[in-house]
């Protein structure tokens, strides 16, 4: 009998261990994986999402887990990656890391900055010669696809000057010769080339909060603003539509509109007679070792938003970037952005249009123009792209650099978007 009991014993003790082992690999346990969110917070946030007014509205911790999830939130569409991924080798830089920035809590290197209060960044990286020499990800996890805003609103405008290099188009032409449907609208008589410097002299601008705008409108035909009886079903009907007031003649001043983009990815739609984001399949995101398919938001009737909607891993957006430098083989094995391109973004803008323009940053020194939906063309060839709440891509051909960041607000007086200059700091303390 005690053999026996010993026998069971044994027995028993293995089905234990097996039933642990099991029992562990149904729980999926994988310490190389981690979920950015439980069951219960997902529930939660979404509990949180406002009834009243657009989701964007809310601040702090809700704005950042809602900048990371939209994908959860709203319809998508998708920017297909294709072939084998084009592995970025990763040689971290101490002198970025430990590079010291000025704070409000005083001097910190620009790895604590990232990590402290101070900063609402979810995530940072810079690429150097094709290289990755920083990467950090203090409020996001690596694998996840935030969105960048007005970031996306290069990418229309990117395409346009493929096409123009192409002969395709000749952006000099009214927009209505190659749609049509603009004869007889607001827009007509309107180069493509004033659209893509943001300079149709309409009154159209960004505006956020009053539901009566014209850019307030126009958001809420493509599912960015707070839908009202008001709203138009598209933003093709919107634009076909709708009335525009002329403030000035076309060309003479910058005025930032997100209208201006969404007629640009009509205007790829018309020249290719495909989506907007099938097209950037087709002439970017196909070619270039992307590590994951990246998005757009299409709340409304599949219509993707490229003035703001386009979500993708960090390290792909880096891969983007890097067509823009000499190390562009290093993911692409065409030479998909070309000299003549990088040449035009650095020295064929309208000084001008930025000259007569009042508006936050434009203090800075050393800013050149913008173009092609390019918020900034620096002296030193940085140009930079922002997005709204805390975004940016900064690309540096001449120094084969570029960053990318990804952040929030924490309140309506503190986000991302001072991340700007620090970054162009630390760059050129670490470069000139």
């Amino acid at each position: 009998m005690i053999i026996n009991k010993y026998k069971i014993s044994i027995i028993l003790l293995f089905c234990s261990l097996a039933a642990c082992e099991k029992s562990t690999k149904v729980s999926g346990v994988d310490n190389s994986f981690s979920s950015a969110s439980s069951v219960q917070e997902v529930k939660e946030q979404f509990k949180r999402l406002p009834d009243d007014d657009i989701w964007w509205t809310t601040n702090g911790s809700d704005m950042a887990w809602n900048f990371k999830n939209l994908h959860r939130i709203f319809p998508t569409v998708n920017v297909y990656r294709n072939g084998p991924v084009k592995e970025l080798a990763h040689k971290p830089s101490q002198e970025i890391s430990s590079y010291i920035v000025n704070t409000n809590s005083g001097a910190m290197s620009f790895d604590d900055y990232l990590k402290s209060d101070e900063s609402t960044a979810m995530g940072v990286v810079i690429s150097h010669k094709g290289e990755i020499i920083f990467e950090s990800y203090p409020r996001m996890q690596e694998y996840e696809k935030p969105i960048y805003w007005s970031v996306a609103k290069i990418l229309p405008a990117t395409l346009i000057r493929i096409y123009e290099e192409r002969g395709l188009i000749d952006v000099n032409l009214p927009v209505e010769t190659y749609i049509n449907e603009l004869s007889g609208t607001s827009l007509a008589g309107i180069s493509v080339r004033n659209i893509l410097d943001m300079a149709t002299g309409l009154e159209c601008s960004d505006n956020y909060y009053n539901k009566d705008s014209c850019y307030y409108l126009y958001s809420m035909s493509i599912g960015d603003g707070f839908r009202t009886n008001a709203a138009a079903d598209n933003p093709y009907d919107f634009v076909k539509n709708t009335a525009i007031k002329r403030e000035i003649e076309a060309g003479k001043k910058y005025s930032y509109s997100g209208l201006n983009t969404f007629i640009l990815s009509w205007l790829v739609e018309e020249l290719t007679d495909m989506p907007f984001q099938d097209a950037l399949t087709q002439e970017i995101w196909f070619h270039i070792g992307a590590e994951s398919d990246a998005s757009f938001l299409a709340p409304r009737n599949g219509i993707a938003m490229t003035h703001g909607g386009f979500m993708a891993k960090m390290r792909d957006m880096i891969r983007f970037g890097i067509l823009f430098t000499p190390s562009y083989k290093v993911v692409s094995d065409k030479k998909i952005i070309s000299d003549s391109h990088i040449d035009l973004i650095l020295n064929e803008g309208n000084p001008e249009l930025l000259q007569i323009l009042n508006r936050p940053g434009f203090e800075e020194s050393g800013i050149k123009h913008n173009i092609y939906q390019w918020d900034l063309v620096y002296d030193n060839d940085d140009f930079f792209k922002g997005g709204w709440a805390g975004q940016g891509l900064l690309i540096n051909p001449t120094r084969d650099v570029v960053a990318v960041f990804t952040g929030y607000k924490k309140n309506e007086e503190h986000h991302a978007m001072e991340m700007r200059g620090i970054i162009r700091e630390v760059l050129n303390g670490v470069f000139d």
